[in-house]
C-alpha cells in the first residue's frame, strides 16, 4: 500500500513538472535557482575551507594586493549575462539554459556578500553578515514560488490519497507554528523559508534566539549572557 501510494507521489510530482515547468517554458529558471543554490553552498564552502587555512584550498583573489571579493564576480557575471538576456532575446536552447545557468551563478556570488552591499564594509563573518544567508534564503523561497506557482501544487495534489493529504496538512500546520516560533526568536529569514520547507526551521526554532527578539524578552541574566555570546559574530 506504501509503495503504490509512493509510486502515485512520485508520478504527481512528474506530471507537475511536465505541466508547471517544462511545457511552460520554466526549465531556464530551474536551472538558474539551482546554479544560485549550489553557488552559493560552494562559494560559503570555500570561504570557510580559506579561514581555516586548509593548506590544498585555494586561497583569496588578490590583484595588487587588493582582495577581490567574490561579489565583484558575481556583479560581473549579472551584468554580462543580463545583457545578453536582452540584447539576444531569441536565444535557443541550449544557449539560453547554459546563460540562465552562469546568471544563478552571478546570483549566488553576489548575494553571499549581501551585507557587505548594506555596510559597505567587510562584515562577512560578523553578526551584520548574517543578514547575506538570510537573503539567500528569501531570495531561494522566492525563487522557488515563482517557479513552482500554484499551479504545480493544485497537480501534485489531485492524484495522492487522502492519508498524504492529511499528512501534507499536518506538516503545513507544523510548518507554521515553527515559522512563528522562528519570527519571535528574531529569525526571520528561517521564518519565511519554514512555511514552505517546516522541517528547515525546525533546528533554529529550538536553539537560542536573538539578543532583542520578542523571545529573547525572557530569558533570564544566564540565557541572554548566553544568546548575546552566541551571536556576536
Amino acid at each position: 500500500m506504501s509503495g503504490l501510494l509512493l509510486a502515485n507521489v512520485f508520478n504527481s510530482i512528474g506530471d507537475a513538472y511536465e505541466t508547471g515547468i517544462a511545457d511552460r517554458g520554466k526549465e531556464p529558471a530551474l536551472f538558474m535557482l539551482l546554479a544560485f543554490l549550489l553557488s552559493f553552498g560552494f562559494i560559503r564552502t570555500s570561504a570557510h575551507m580559506i579561514r581555516a587555512e586548509v593548506s590544498w584550498w585555494p586561497g583569496n583573489v588578490e590583484i595588487g594586493g587588493t582582495h577581490i571579493h567574490h561579489l565583484v564576480w558575481g556583479i560581473l557575471l549579472l551584468l554580462v549575462t543580463g545583457y545578453v538576456g536582452f540584447a539576444f532575446n531569441d536565444l535557443e536552447p541550449p544557449l539560453r539554459d547554459i546563460f540562465a545557468i552562469l546568471f544563478g551563478v552571478g546570483m549566488g556570488l553576489t548575494l553571499d556578500e549581501f551585507a557587505l552591499w548594506l555596510n559597505l564594509e567587510d562584515v562577512y563573518w560578523s553578526e551584520q553578515g548574517r543578514r547575506s544567508i538570510d537573503a539567500v534564503i528569501v531570495a531561494g523561497v522566492l525563487g522557488l514560488i515563482l517557479l513552482l506557482g500554484l499551479h504545480s501544487f493544485v497537480v501534485v495534489g489531485k492524484d495522492v490519497a487522502e492519508e498524504i493529504r492529511v499528512f501534507f496538512g499536518f506538516v503545513g500546520l507544523l510548518g507554521i507554528i515553527v515559522a512563528l516560533v522562528n519570527v519571535a526568536k528574531g529569525k526571520y529569514g528561517w521564518a519565511l523559508a519554514t512555511v514552505l520547507f517546516p522541517v528547515a526551521g525546525v533546528p533554529p526554532a529550538l536553539r537560542l534566539a536573538k539578543p532583542g527578539s520578542l523571545w529573547a524578552r525572557g530569558y533570564g541574566d544566564r540565557r541572554a549572557a548566553r544568546s548575546r555570546e552566541r551571536f556576536a559574530g
